[in-house]
């Protein structure tokens, strides 16, 4: 858990009510997650946790861009990001994680926020990473053509079962 120290949220040393984070987060801080599928990225966190009266609330907004596979053609590629975390954090027997309400040891009261910035982060890589139009690999997109006009043509060569026939002989005529 190296270099993941500076994560560590002491609750029980918060002397005032409202506290400031601040962290910048390079490609050392996704190899120090253990089992991180993002690699490389450069992000800024800001935010505060402010304490209440039987609980903590953790408010996060970060910015940055993250290099993770193109959905396309593999090459790695520049993916913005915009994510923000807030979690209500509370002390109890034993640890727990229920939605967004977290349940620290109250005799430890240390919280590790690092893995949950990184779900954050994750959770706003959209579904489908591409490059733009015309930055995707040239040898792999011409691979991809290749395979899908072959894969179009084995489809038009195979002979189309008799009763669909008919139903498209249905359709022809309305």
């Amino acid at each position: 858990m190296c270099g993941l120290e500076r994560f560590l949220i002491d609750l029980k040393a918060l002397t005032e009510d409202e506290t400031s984070l601040e962290y910048s987060l390079d490609n050392q801080f996704f190899e120090a997650l253990e089992g991180a599928q993002v690699q490389e990225g450069s992000l800024h966190v800001s935010g505060s946790i402010r304490k209440a009266v039987g609980f903590f609330e953790l408010q996060l907004h970060t910015t940055g861009t993250i290099r993770i596979p193109c959905d396309r053609c593999l090459d790695l590629m520049d993916q913005p990001i915009e994510a923000d975390l807030r979690l209500v954090i509370k002390l109890g027997d034993t640890y727990a994680e229920d939605d967004d309400i977290i349940t620290v040891e109250e005799h430890d009261a240390v919280l590790n926020i690092a893995w949950f910035i990184y779900e954050s982060i994750i959770l706003a890589v959209p579904i489908q990473h591409v490059h733009q139009p015309g930055d995707c690999n040239d040898a792999m997109m011409r691979v991809l053509e290749q395979h899908s006009a072959a894969r179009s043509s084995d489809a038009d060569a195979q002979e189309i079962d008799p009763r669909w026939s008919a139903l498209l002989k249905l359709k022809e005529k309305s």
